[in-house]
């Protein structure tokens, strides 16, 4: 009998341990690219929620909900938005995120796309209730893509994210990985 047909999918490589340096450092670059002036289209992915709850997967007890909490507050002043409506967003999809991340780990990631869309889709929902509460106008039903384009972006994200922690810790001349 073939053994990794008995293994869960999450488990037939081992990772090397994550640096907590490059979990900042990816987390400030998915700020900075969210803070880029592109303009504000209803459709365009927020690359830091994605991130977010990509580390929240991954590293529940690195990244967690005050985490979140601090990036959607960073989010809020730097779009002028009403102050907490990102912070409450990626609270929540944040902590989503840690009560599946067990779970998740065991599927590929065509199906951990597909369970992630919810969470994105709850953030966004969240983020134009509060937007609609306060006032604000509805942006669109663009808005709907916005989700779908993050859980598309999950198997990239992922593969991006994880290449460090995937080299050999030990490489040689005659190991080629």
């Amino acid at each position: 009998m073939d053994r990794s047909t008995t293994l869960p999918r999450g488990s037939r490589q081992l990772l090397l341990p994550v640096n907590p340096l490059f979990i900042a450092f990816s987390l400030l670059a998915a700020l900075g690219l969210s803070m880029l002036p592109l303009g504000r289209h209803p459709a365009q992915p927020d690359l830091l929620a994605l991130v977010l709850v990509f580390w929240n997967v991954h590293q529940p007890r690195r990244v967690g909900v005050g985490v979140a909490f601090v990036f959607g507050l960073l989010t809020d002043v730097h779009q002028g938005a009403l102050l907490g409506q990102h912070a409450l967003a990626y609270t929540l999809m944040s902590f989503g995120a840690i009560s599946i991340h067990r779970r998740l780990l065991w599927f590929g990631l065509a199906e951990q796309a597909l369970q992630v869309l919810p969470l994105f889709l709850a953030a966004h929902g969240v983020s134009l209730i509060v937007r609609m509460v306060a006032g604000g106008m509805f942006p669109g039903w663009e808005l709907l893509l916005a989700p779908l384009i993050e859980a598309l972006l999950w198997p990239v994200v992922t593969a991006l994210l994880l290449a460090p922690q995937r080299r050999a810790p030990d490489p040689d001349r005659n190991r080629p990985l």
